[in-house]
């Protein structure tokens, strides 16, 4: 029983990240498939460059949004489900539930089962997450993320710089080893994803934010 309620608790945590917010919003507000347009991504930053700012700030809102709601349903609505069921749980298998629901909504938001298993690059998600999970570190790695972004206007490079500061920050704070954990995975795990980017940065070709650079194609 305990297995079941589990992984129906991780299903919820992918079906939250794979809500693809991006894909949705530049079809109703401009009818475009937006995964054909600038890097291919369904990220806030993909839809600022094709869509507009007022789409980009709501895609930005929701994913968020949907990161902690699916950190916060393993968190607080698991351990009350169990207790119901007359089932023991401890404090650090909790932990475990809630890093692997966390992981599993990057995971669902890079990988969507609604468009063909094609997303964004977590980062949005990977905030709401450290929200709902360890507020301090994600106030911590929004910092780093706005400084790096005021420095270099590049948002991938901010998004990288976030990542590896949630791991840092999770050490440093000394949360839950799971937590830590999660951190070291989900930060290799987005800048995996932004090593097009990565590319394109130390080649100097990385576009700026402001920039109106779009394509019909997406970028490599």
């Amino acid at each position: 029983m305990s297995g079941i309620i589990i992984g129906l608790f991780l299903l919820a945590a992918y079906l939250f990240g794979s809500i693809p917010t991006g894909y949705l919003v530049a079809k109703a507000l401009k009818g475009i498939d937006i995964r054909q347009y600038g890097s291919g991504g369904t990220g806030a930053t993909n839809v600022l460059r094709n869509v507009g700012k007022g789409a980009a700030l709501a895609v930005l809102a929701i994913d968020v949004l949907k990161g902690s709601a699916a950190v916060l349903l393993a968190k607080y609505g698991y351990p009350w489900v169990a207790a119901q069921a007359e089932l023991s749980v401890s404090p650090g298998a909790i932990a475990w539930i809630v890093t692997a629901a966390s992981l599993l909504v990057l995971i669902g938001h890079s990988r969507s089962v609604w468009i063909n298993f094609m997303g964004g690059k977590s980062a949005a998600s990977g905030l709401g997450i450290l929200l709902a999970m360890a507020w301090p570190v994600a106030i911590g790695a929004l910092f780093v993320f706005i400084g790096v972004l005021a420095i270099s206007r590049i948002v991938s490079l901010s998004s990288v710089g976030a990542a590896i500061a949630a791991f840092v920050l999770m050490v440093v704070t000394h949360q839950p080893l799971p937590y830590a954990l999660l951190g070291l995975a989900g930060g290799l795990y987005v800048i995996l994803r932004h090593q097009s980017n990565i590319r394109r940065i130390l080649a100097g070709t990385e576009p700026r934010l402001g920039s109106n650079r779009s394509s019909q194609s997406p970028q490599a």
